[in-house]
């Protein structure tokens, strides 16, 4: 039978993983927001011609 408060005691995150959070939360990635502003921007700039 497995005693899981033993495993729980045992337990180590995996490094990659916080390696990996890290990389991610370090970089400014664009999501469809930026995205859209881009676009109305670039629309309004050609309309305004």
């Amino acid at each position: 039978m497995i005693n899981y408060e033993e495993e729980l005691k045992k337990f180590q995150p995996c490094l990659d993983v916080d390696d990996a959070e890290g990389a991610i939360y370090q970089q400014d990635l664009t999501d469809v927001i930026d995205v859209l502003k881009e676009m109305l921007k670039e629309n309004e700039s050609t309309s305004d011609k």
